[in-house]
């Protein structure tokens, strides 16, 4: 109808103004198609346009991982390298000056603090040897200057001396010749005539020519000094004595089971208290165990108050630390202090709520100090949170200082005060976009562990770390790289049970050599068998007696 209404007006126009009319009509058409096709093209560009921003934000966010891969990969291989050529302490060279830790030492002058005594700490006490036995010796004046240099009158000698001492060590290989007294009848009685001998000296092992003192020397030597025992057996043949290293090793053997009696006693003790403290350590034993690869087997500890265990697994699991702790429901309670490893959080005691963790602040605090090592950048940064680890150090020995006084109070409230404001810290830097992923790593990692980290507000038993397990850890790993572990599953076991005696005996200060010469004494008078009695060789109990 359009199109006939059109015919009509043109109909009625001029010639030349409806040729005109006409020519307009077909340039509109041509346009509205041309704008047709251009809004087509548009259409499709911001089509093109919204994919391709997409894919250059995806490109975008894919360059910023990369490049945090890139970081994470550089610090990780620093981190590697640090400990395949550095050293293992937190501390770094001294030769490094401008080493980014000493900004936490604040003495008064600023400078680093001095090595050995401080001033403003009291000198330690001159020891006392009265304990040790005395061999006098008289000095004497040269008989050409015992009289008077002008008349030659000799000199007459005082009552009383001048008197110094010195400590001097005797060390000597000797041979023990005894002599058995025999006796013969001298009266007339009825009956047979004999010869009668007095007793034989109590032997340690039967037949074997070595007594209790070189027993207790290779002992101490291997398993206190952690010397390899080749080293011990040169040691005596400059003194005379020349020992075979099989002698010795069959010997080892013979004198482990005197020690599995004590061993379970100090076993039966520590499940019976409610506070242990817990780690582990390679140890290699050198024996083919079914279902294992290789020759690497873990030494635990675990400490408590007075008592000190290792025990020998060819695993890592959580079944050790399960199986040692008490696992019985009626009698397990109580709380340990471990690092992060997932095995002690796998523990059915923890899983049931019967045993609570505590986790270490010094594994912790080494987290900051890997990010301020690793990443120049984020130093600042871990700098402030070393600070606030540093004044919860200060704040908790201060607390534990004042216990039962009248500034207890305060203390204490200035130590939870200052565990809340590290709380609520973490969790506003986790809040930000922009911090880096590796401090939100960490404090990811913190967050997660804080109600065991703040155990030790409610029980004041509980260390903010776990240095006593690896203190006790030390002298087994020094042992590890000198005679390399063990060769034998015995050798272990005597390893894990002569490290738990040594270690208790220290924790109830008792001198371990006095202990061990006394025990394989009385071991030698049961005729090479433990005593039947253990009860008063228990280190806690023996050092009351001691006493």
């Amino acid at each position: 109808m359009e199109d006939a209404a059109a015919t009509a007006v043109l109909a009625g126009m001029p010639a030349d103004l409806a040729d005109l009319l006409r020519q307009v009509r077909a340039e509109v058409a041509q346009l509205r198609q041309e704008v047709n096709r251009l809004q087509r093209e548009n259409l499709e560009l911001r089509q093109q346009a919204g994919y391709w921003q997409g894919q250059h934000a995806r490109a975008v966010e894919r360059v910023r991982h990369l490049e945090e891969q890139v970081h994470e990969l550089e610090a990780q291989n620093h981190k590697l390298r640090q400990q395949l050529f550095g050293r293992s302490s937190e501390k770094v060279s001294s030769a490094a000056a401008a080493d980014w830790l000493k900004e936490l030492e604040d003495t008064p002058t600023g400078m680093p603090r001095r090595r050995g005594q401080q001033a403003d700490n009291p000198g330690p006490r001159r020891r006392d040897y009265q304990q040790l036995p005395v061999r006098t010796q008289f000095i004497e004046l040269p008989e050409a200057k015992r009289c008077c240099p002008q008349c030659g009158q000799a000199y007459a000698e005082r009552a009383e001396t001048e008197d110094s001492e010195q400590i001097e060590i005797e060390v000597q290989a000797y041979r023990r010749v005894f002599k058995r007294r025999r006796y013969q009848p001298q009266c007339r009685c009825q009956g047979p005539w004999q010869i009668v001998t007095a007793p034989r000296a109590p032997k340690l092992i039967a037949k074997s020519r070595y007594g209790v003192s070189v027993w207790v020397e290779i002992l101490l030597d291997k398993f206190v000094s952690q010397r390899p025992t080749e080293r011990l057996l040169g040691q005596w043949r400059l003194l005379g004595l020349d020992l075979s290293a099989g002698t010795v090793t069959a010997g080892l053997q013979r004198l482990e089971p005197l020690f599995v009696p004590i061993y379970q006693a100090l076993v039966a003790r520590q499940q019976a208290l409610d506070f242990w403290q817990g780690d582990e350590t390679r140890w290699r034993v050198f024996v083919v165990h079914e279902g294992k690869v290789g020759y690497c087997w873990w030494l635990w500890v675990f400490v408590s108050a007075d008592t000190v265990v290792y025990r020998l697994d060819p695993s890592r699991s959580r079944k050790v630390p399960q199986e040692h702790l008490p696992h019985h429901s009626q009698a397990c309670s109580g709380k340990m202090m471990v690092d992060r490893y997932a095995a002690y959080k796998a523990m059915i005691q923890v899983k049931n709520g019967a045993i609570i963790l505590a986790f270490c602040w010094a594994h912790v605090r080494r987290d900051f100090i890997r990010i301020g090592r690793t990443w120049p950048e984020l130093r600042d940064w871990a700098l402030r949170w070393l600070r606030r680890i540093r004044d919860l150090y200060r704040l908790n020995d201060r607390r534990l200082l004042t216990q039962n006084t009248e500034d207890s109070a305060p203390a204490e409230q200035a130590l939870r005060g200052h565990v809340s404001t590290m709380h609520e810290q973490a969790h506003s830097e986790c809040a930000q976009e922009s911090l880096r992923q590796p401090c939100r790593k960490v404090l990811t990692s913190l967050l997660e562990h804080w109600p065991g980290l703040t155990c030790f507000l409610d029980d004041a038993r509980i260390p903010l770390d776990n240095n006593a397990c690896e203190r006790q850890l030390r002298g087994p790993v020094v042992g590890r790289k000198n005679y390399y572990g063990s060769g034998s599953v015995w050798s272990g076991r005597l390893a894990a049970m002569l490290f738990s005696l040594l270690g208790t005996l220290e924790r109830c200060q008792v001198n371990a050599r006095q202990w061990l010469t006394e025990y394989l004494q009385a071991c030698a008078h049961a005729g090479g068998q433990a005593p039947p009695d253990v009860e008063k060789w228990l280190p806690w109990k023996y050092a009351r007696t001691a006493a």
